[in-house]
């Protein structure tokens, strides 16, 4: 199988027939190995190599440049110039990850781990996880350019942000009750990020919110979300409890199956305008198993839908213009592979990840994360190392996910200051640079920029 590659950052620079770098590969931008004065570059100049080196490299840099440099990197302006860069020319800037968590037990880590490594490191040499700990911030809400919405789930109404490229962190926010239906994304319209959840206070009230993150963050109740967990009079129910955002529209999305046919729908709320809207999926087998739930995900930007096709194969949708029903465009059909299915599961494979070359990172019914060559129609199961995730009563993600919970990301050098929110470093912390003298883990740690 040809996993392909994610094009790499770390290509070495070539500078009149002399080659400059750093023993970890990344271009060393400060030093020259010449004797002579290096050359005065003009600002905006310096500011375009800037832009065209991947985020994690520029957060390696910081100690290193100087300090108009260092400025320049840390400014709001750069981050969203960086982040509209890898969303609209190279997307290799912002490298794709996965952060997990247990639903089942009360961890305080969080697990990261590279999706560029799953693809492209061969199967003897494993994916490292990278466990984070924090206080009591268990559960992932979201993620959006960068940024993970972690809920406390010990006090139940506190909620912080978190970059982990970067290591910053916001101050504790106040939920004032338990989330469920929940999801956190961007109104690009008023470049304000925001946070969407139902909550149940302590009275047994639940009410709808919105909550816009700013210097004066405030809730907003909206009209109440269309359904309720556990509604049995309703005719359609959620599938899942947080909502997928989709960037470019400010949509947060889930899936919707009937209780009486085989139909599916998209609901989803606007960030924007803060209202609700519908749209079908596309039609699924009427001999499809009722119990077994389609799954959505997104893939390269758009929606994607996947069910169980004749008790035999999965088929993968792809909503090519969102919000648009006929615009789904089917992407592919996966056969069942004893290593994949799970008999008493109700889920079907889960869409992750996709590289340019059709070939996708899922989650299937059996736990175990596999690469589909959509081409060739071949596959692998990727080594992913997660024994030093702290999760001990959990088997390892080489054997299965268990009910750990994942959310995709990628790297960016977005803030919570750059919207007005004080930024700390210290709620979220790398066990694996705790644990390490080296100079090398210090140097790419998590630490103010």
């Amino acid at each position: 199988m040809t996993r392909g590659s994610i094009p790499d950052d770390d290509d070495t620079v070539a500078r009149k027939g002399k080659v400059v770098t750093t023993t970890e590969g990344w271009p060393e931008l400060l030093r020259c190995t010449t004797t002579k004065p290096p050359p005065i570059l003009p600002g905006e100049l310096i500011e375009e190599i800037l832009l065209r080196i991947p985020a994690s490299s520029l957060v390696r840099l910081r100690n290193s440049v100087c300090s108009s440099w260092r400025t320049l990197i840390s400014s709001s302006q750069f981050a969203k110039d960086h982040l509209r860069r890898s969303m609209a020319v190279d997307p290799a800037l912002t490298h794709p990850c996965i952060a997990y968590y247990s639903s089942s037990y009360s961890y305080t880590t969080i697990g990261t781990f590279s999706v560029r490594y799953v693809f492209e490191n061969p199967p003897h040499e494993p994916t490292k996880v990278v466990p984070y700990e924090g206080r009591c911030y268990r559960s992932i809400i979201g993620s959006c350019h960068g940024l993970l919405c972690l809920h406390d789930e010990e006090l139940e109404d506190r909620a912080i942000l978190w970059n982990p490229c970067t290591g910053f962190t916001s101050p504790p926010l106040e939920i004032g009750g338990i989330f469920y239906y929940c999801g956190f994304g961007y109104d690009h319209v008023n470049d304000k990020y925001k946070l969407f959840g139902i909550v149940n206070k302590k009275s047994g009230e639940s009410v709808t919110r919105i909550f816009t993150f700013g210097p004066k963050s405030k809730w907003r109740t909206i009209q109440d979300f269309p359904y309720r967990l556990h509604d049995s009079d309703s005719k359609d129910c959620v599938v899942g409890l947080v909502g997928l955002f989709v960037s470019g529209t400010g949509t947060l999305n889930w899936l919707l199956r009937s209780r009486l046919s085989s139909s599916v729908a998209v609901l989803s709320v606007d960030l924007v305008k803060e209202t609700y809207s519908q749209f079908s999926a596309p039609s699924r087998d009427s001999d499809d198993k009722e119990f077994v739930l389609p799954r959505l995900g997104i893939l390269r930007g758009c929606l994607a839908v996947c069910y169980e096709t004749k008790k035999t194969h999965w088929t993968f949708w792809l909503m090519k213009e969102y919000g648009v029903p006929q615009s789904w465009t089917k992407l592919a059909i996966i056969p069942h592979h004893p290593l994949l299915v799970n008999p008493v599961s109700c889920y079907v494979l889960l869409p992750m990840y996709m590289l340019t070359n059709d070939v996708l990172l899922a989650k299937s019914p059996s736990g175990k994360f596999v690469l589909c060559n959509l081409n060739d129609g071949s596959i692998e199961f990727p080594n992913i190392d997660s024994s030093g995730d702290g999760m001990t009563k959990h088997r390892p993600l080489s054997r299965g996910s268990g009910s750990r919970i994942f959310h995709v990301y990628h790297e960016s050098l977005v803030s919570p200051s750059h919207f007005g929110l004080p930024s700390c470093s210290s709620e979220m912390r790398s066990l694996i640079i705790q644990n390490c003298e080296c100079n090398i883990c210090k140097g790419s740690g998590a630490s103010a920029m």
